[in-house]
């Protein structure tokens, strides 16, 4: 049977339903190399050439490492040409140097400047590399892989006092920091999470710690969880300190590293991937459409609804094809403050929240061909709003 959650029958808080826009700050290392290949939004790659093609063409500059990884990829000969044989890790200092002066003010005004009514900034993406100076021990790293001024800290005082509420992102299904687990297609995403001590109980004592610390309005996580923490305790945990809080559908838990189960899942993803353009388009998208027992709301990625929903969701795209900064965008690469008011109207229309991302440079500053398209929906609600 399904299992079910002590949070089931949870009634969606007021403020979050009436909220209808957010910014998501994809900030972190790499904010520095600040590169992807300019190949089109996510779900047209995904449809047109299938998993591991869109694996080693990633448009997203927050896989930096991931794609760095993947030999004969296009961010591996642009890493070997600029940044020639620094390890991803030298990203590090930069980073730091850059974001100690960052003027976080300036940035809440930015996301406010959208008529946003709530931010969510990355904690820790992918690379495991975390934005407050936690006092949980990396198993790697020890405490080298955080930084040092408390970014996470700083950004929601500032968020709070324009009078917006602050989210926290976490990734618990993938931390290329704790293994070298290299995703290439189906198979090696599914087998990414890390599910083995002491990773658990570092996701675990992380989101405490960012809940007993930061009190975020919105708990986003991103891929999955592993199937160690306890979803239900930590859930109460929050609960209990932000009763108003939400969380995102993105927890799903499971282990597919066990006999019999690897091997099948590993002869499945290369059949999919050889009948790739024989399956209907309606198939070939990214989704997250294994859920826990328990979320607030759902999270389509690039993509919008067909027809109103009955539960919460939130849409979240960047303004370009990336999230994360990238410098090797283009105008063209932009939506434009029209098509982000016609997209807006259509996910409200239909029930849903939009969560617009744009990326930092290291120094936190937003450029200005960013701002433009966000300013221009403020503008709009300022009318219409």
């Amino acid at each position: 049977m399904p299992r079910t959650s002590i949070h089931a029958g949870r009634t969606l808080p007021t403020w979050y339903d009436d909220a209808k826009l957010g910014v998501f700050l994809h900030w972190g290392l790499y904010s520095v190399p600040g590169w992807a290949p300019q190949v089109g939004d996510i779900q047209t790659v995904l449809r047109a050439h299938g998993p591991a093609y869109l694996l080693s063409h990633s448009p997203y500059a927050e896989w930096y490492l991931n794609s760095m990884r993947i030999p004969g990829s296009d961010t591996e000969r642009h890493h070997r040409e600029v940044w020639h044989d620094q390890p991803y890790a030298a990203f590090a200092p930069l980073f730091e140097q850059a974001s100690a002066d960052a003027d976080l003010d300036a940035l809440a005004a930015v996301c406010a400047s959208s008529g946003a009514r709530y931010v969510v900034l990355t904690t820790k993406h992918h690379e495991g590399y975390c934005l407050w100076p936690t006092d949980v021990a990396h198993p790697v790293h020890g405490d080298g892989w955080r930084s040092r001024r408390d970014l996470v800290g700083d950004l929601a005082q500032a968020v709070r006092a324009r009078d917006m509420r602050m989210g926290l992102y976490y990734s618990g299904g993938i931390d290329w920091s704790v293994h070298d687990v290299v995703i290439r297609d189906l198979a090696t995403l599914l087998f990414a999470v890390p599910q083995d001590d002491p990773y658990p109980a570092l996701c675990d004592a992380h989101l405490r710690e960012l809940v007993d610390r930061y009190a975020p309005d919105v708990l986003w996580n991103d891929i999955a969880m592993p199937a160690a923490v306890d979803l239900d305790a930590l859930f109460a945990h929050y609960y209990a300190a932000v009763p108003d809080g939400v969380v995102n559908d993105r927890w799903a838990q499971g282990r597919v590293d066990v006999p019999g189960v690897a091997s099948a899942l590993r002869a499945i993803s290369w059949s999919i991937e050889k009948a790739w353009p024989v399956i209907p388009s309606r198939y070939k998208s990214l989704e997250f459409s294994v859920r826990p027992p328990h979320h607030d709301f759902t999270t389509p990625e690039y993509a919008q609804k067909d027809s109103i929903e009955r539960r919460k969701w939130e849409s979240t795209r960047g303004v370009g094809h990336s999230f994360g900064a990238n410098r090797n965008e283009d105008p063209a690469d932009i939506v434009t403050a029209t098509e982000l008011v016609r997209s807006f109207v259509d996910i409200v229309a239909k029930g849903g929240n939009l969560l617009i991302g744009i990326g930092p440079e290291p120094d936190g500053s937003i450029p200005s061909w960013q701002q433009a398209p966000l300013r221009g929906l403020g503008d709009w609600l300022e009318v219409h709003g």
